[in-house]
């Protein structure tokens, strides 16, 4: 039994480790930038709008239990509609959003079809072994584009990430988690990007789950440790990226931290759930 916990604690700290790195599918980096056409993400938005609600502390929580049969349907429709989509034919700036909306709005199908879950980490769908071991869904391939298999996973690190670069793919992309960023309360779009980048960056950097004091001791979220490349490759980076963000009473917090030095970080996995 001893054995077992201690390889279990080893497997845990692994899995931080091996984060997954951005590593670009060359299949993804066509598109037209000529192309004018636009994808239509109403039925996400009408979805959003209807089952994500901001509890006190200001996390976005998703009414998993409150999907109707007709709810249901919609989003899988619209899931339907945006795979058989050709999107390589597109700008660039209508990928980008196609991606981190077909992202979110799989995510949160996974989760109705198998709820109730205590947290998405309960739903196992194959994939390679650490996957099957550690839980998610992310490693399975469970959507298809363009007759590509894709996983979760393949949306966020070997496309969103590599292509995009931009730290900011960590506020849009969701894990139905509470130390998660928010879901947005509306679907991306190549119009509303920016802003809607710089809304989610804001408004989780300067929550306590990204990064608050506690006894004297700086706590940042995991995210920031899982994938430091992007956020400048250093803890002078992390630290830059979240006082750009920062409130000044954030800001304030900061002040006294030139790196993380000893301190720590977490991450809550417990589901995202409107009860």
């Amino acid at each position: 039994m001893r054995l077992l916990c201690l390889l279990w604690m080893f497997c845990l700290s692994s899995a931080a480790l091996a984060a997954p790195k951005a590593e670009l599918w060359p299949r993804w980096q066509a598109h037209d930038e000529a192309s004018t056409a636009t994808i239509a993400h109403e039925a996400w938005d009408a979805l959003l709008a209807t089952q994500v609600r901001p509890d006190a502390s200001g996390i976005h929580r998703v009414g998993y239990a409150r999907f109707s049969a007709a709810d249901k349907a919609a989003l899988a429709a619209y899931i339907e509609r945006l795979q058989a989509l050709p999107i390589s034919r597109y700008a660039r700036a209508e990928q980008r959003a196609y991606w981190i909306n077909l992202y979110n709005a799989k995510t949160v199908q996974l989760v109705v079809q198998h709820y109730p879950v205590a947290s998405i980490r309960d739903i196992r769908l194959g994939g390679s072994l650490a996957a099957r071991f550690f839980g998610g869904p992310w490693a399975a391939e469970t959507l298809k584009v363009e007759g590509v298999a894709l996983s979760l996973d393949d949306i966020e690190h070997r496309i969103l990430r590599p292509i995009w670069r931009d730290p900011r793919t960590h506020y849009a992309v969701n894990c139905a988690s509470l130390g998660c960023p928010n879901l947005a309360t509306k679907a991306y779009t190549a119009e509303r990007m920016e802003a809607m980048l710089d809304e989610g960056a804001r408004a989780y950097v300067n929550h306590p789950r990204a990064a608050t004091v506690e006894r004297g001791k700086l706590v940042v979220s995991s995210i920031y440790v899982w994938f430091i490349d992007d956020f400048g490759g250093d803890e002078a980076g992390i630290l830059a990226h979240l006082r750009h963000y920062a409130a000044p009473a954030k800001l304030a917090e900061l002040a006294p931290f030139k790196s993380l030095g000893d301190n720590s970080d977490r991450y809550d996995w417990t589901l995202n759930d409107a009860r």
